[in-house]
């Protein structure tokens, strides 16, 4: 439980079962830990709103601290991705490696065997062949399964979805009606210790050094302007530089010559991608590769390189290094090296894999390539290609 509103519904859900139920919460980070004051962070607000509803419920709950397990396993592999100007997701991240690895490691077994684990995520489990598979959940506008796409299969086994069919709207009626005090708080966003998004590049200028170097237009190859650091742009981001008489967009970053390129407006064909290149792809079945990818006509998918984006149509192959090119058949903008490209099979998620570089079929220039090969991962990533 997280202190909102949908995992305190999926409790009072189970709650109604007839199962042997008890809560966890998880302390990710403190403040406290990096400033040596005694200002805290939200986890305690967030700690106090589960124990109201789990008194509500006549539930127990307990904390587990794996601030610990975050910080090696989440935060410091991606201060070195957005150190390199790369765009970790730190929620795939958590999912993976936390909230489906480190906290399923901590649950005790009961009489010997594994417990469910069910989150207020907004997914379905449905099963094939006696497998789990991730599927999009009722309300599409809430679908979360990009977010869970890189946990394990095992993990997904033991994952329950109560909000699986339930739209929004009626979370929170289910809230109101029991009188739930979180059930008009806001949904999250963003990374939950940094907060409001616009304090993110303050909030990494106090774990990266600045490195300044040069904007250019990238169209006259001019110098128009400083930055600090790679980190602090992202592909797509517009801004206003000085001397320039319309707003500017990165266009691309290069890593070697600490580079960040523009171009005019946003819409500019340099904004605009088909081909991604995922050598890294973790396969949420990783023993049922779809063999259409070493076809000539490769195997045909849906993939998503943000969250809530419309799903493009796209062919993926095997590259020949053995990670995967996927060719959208819509060019897509502002994709980024980092990003995470999920991929489906309709309603069914596959799996994922970071991009490490992009292109356009139009010209053989790739549009990173300055950004190394293999981006840094966790170690504890393992693909299946």
């Amino acid at each position: 439980m997280s202190g909102g509103v949908d995992s305190s519904v999926a409790a009072l859900l189970l709650a109604k079962e007839d199962y042997d139920m008890s809560a966890v919460f998880m302390r990710n980070w403190d403040t406290r830990d990096e400033s040596g004051t005694d200002k805290g962070c939200e986890w305690e607000k967030d700690w106090e709103d589960v124990q109201r509803v789990c008194r509500v419920l006549d539930v127990p709950v307990t904390m587990i601290d794996l601030s610990k397990e975050y910080w090696n396993r989440v935060f410091e592999p991606s201060l070195r991705q957005w150190e390199m100007g790369v765009t970790p997701n730190t929620d795939i991240s958590c999912n993976r490696e936390i909230k489906f690895g480190a906290l399923l490691e901590r649950l005790p077994a009961t009489s010997g065997q594994r417990p469910w684990f069910a989150t207020g995520h907004y997914a379905r489990k449905a099963w094939s062949h006696g497998r789990p598979q991730l599927v999009r959940p009722a309300d599409k506008h809430k679908d979360q399964t990009y977010y869970l796409s890189s946990i394990s299969e095992n993990g997904l086994r033991r994952a329950l979805f109560p909000l699986s069919q339930l739209p929004k709207t009626e979370v929170r009626e289910i809230a109101r009606k029991h009188g739930f005090h979180n059930a008009e708080r806001p949904d999250s966003v963003g990374i939950c210790f940094v907060g409001e998004k616009g304090k993110f590049k303050n909030f990494l200028a106090d774990y990266i050094p600045a490195n300044f170097g040069p904007i250019v237009n990238q169209l006259t190859g001019n110098v128009i302007g400083e930055h600090t650091g790679l980190w602090n742009y992202t592909i797509g981001e517009g801004s206003r530089l000085p001397g320039m008489p319309t707003r500017m967009s990165v266009s691309r970053k290069d890593v070697l010559t600490n580079t960040v390129y523009v171009v005019p407006g946003t819409k500019h064909e340099e904004l605009f991608t088909d081909i991604l290149h995922v050598p890294d792809f973790t396969w949420i079945w990783r023993d049922a590769i779809p063999p259409e990818l070493d076809s000539p006509s490769g195997f045909r998918a849906q993939m998503m390189h943000r969250y809530r984006m419309a799903a493009s149509p796209c062919t993926v192959t095997r590259s020949p290094d053995g990670g995967f090119v996927v060719r959208s058949d819509n060019p897509q903008h502002a994709v980024a090296p980092g990003q995470i490209a999920v991929l489906y099979n309709g309603d069914w998620c596959l799996g994922c894999g970071p991009i490490s570089s992009t292109a356009r079929s139009s010209t053989p220039r790739m549009a990173d390539s300055m950004i190394p090969h293999q981006l840094p991962a966790s170690p504890h990533l393992n693909a299946s290609s």
